[in-house]
């Protein structure tokens, strides 16, 4: 998907109030971020945000960290919180390979991956946010027992991901679906992303897991 390049984003995510930048060296401070000692949750590769906005607004006792590397793309929903002003909800432009610096062990409660980059070649495939890479990379940052949801409609990266759950002995597969939306049990409070809402009205079925940090 090529990105439009949206004049003076990179700049107004610096100077705004709700954005990091510059990440590095915050891991173990975002109790003190937030100003208190709830969960804090994330999403990598949040898009325009609509997802991980509306969690914190149904969750005001919960805190959120949408990370996103581009800040094109970020823009949206640095615009929509400013609006919104949601004391629950930060934002994090960097690259996901780093994210060990940017949280300590067991500072994160949950990690959402929504319609990730599927990185097709196989040569790429360390690059999926699913992969074991990444994975290991979790374990870095999540609590013991903390959860990986992800969702996406396209089968080949569903498969792999399965696999790569499968594959990783720190983690257990507790919930997989390939069609999420016509799951009763699973559909029940789901919360829609942008891709979602387009490919679900489409036709395609969206698939989805969940693995916990044993």
């Amino acid at each position: 998907m090529r990105l439009r390049n949206v004049p003076g984003a990179r700049e107004i995510m610096i100077e705004n109030e709700f954005v990091f930048t510059e990440p590095e060296n915050m891991a173990g401070t975002w109790k003190e971020v937030f100003g208190n000692n709830n969960p804090v949750r994330i999403e990598i590769g949040m898009g325009k945000g609509r997802f991980i906005t509306t969690l914190a607004q149904m969750n005001p006792d919960i805190n959120y960290i949408g990370i996103e590397k581009y800040s094109s793309v970020l823009l949206r929903a640095v615009e929509k919180q400013d609006e919104l002003r949601l004391s629950n909800l930060r934002f994090i432009r960097m690259d996901a390979e780093n994210i060990g610096d940017v949280f300590a062990k067991g500072e994160v409660d949950r990690i959402y991956l929504n319609f990730s980059d599927p990185w097709p070649k196989d040569r790429h495939a360390k690059r999926r946010l699913t992969s074991r890479q990444f994975l290991e990379r979790y374990t870095d940052i999540l609590k013991d027992d903390g959860y990986v949801e992800f969702k996406t409609d396209n089968r080949g990266l569903f498969d792999f991901s399965v696999e790569e759950v499968k594959e990783s002995p720190k983690w257990e597969l507790t919930t997989v679906t390939y069609d999420l939306h016509n799951d009763a049990d699973l559909v029940e409070g789901n919360v829609m992303t942008e891709y979602e809402e387009k490919f679900s009205s489409q036709g395609n079925p969206i698939c989805k897991l969940i693995a916990r940090l044993k």
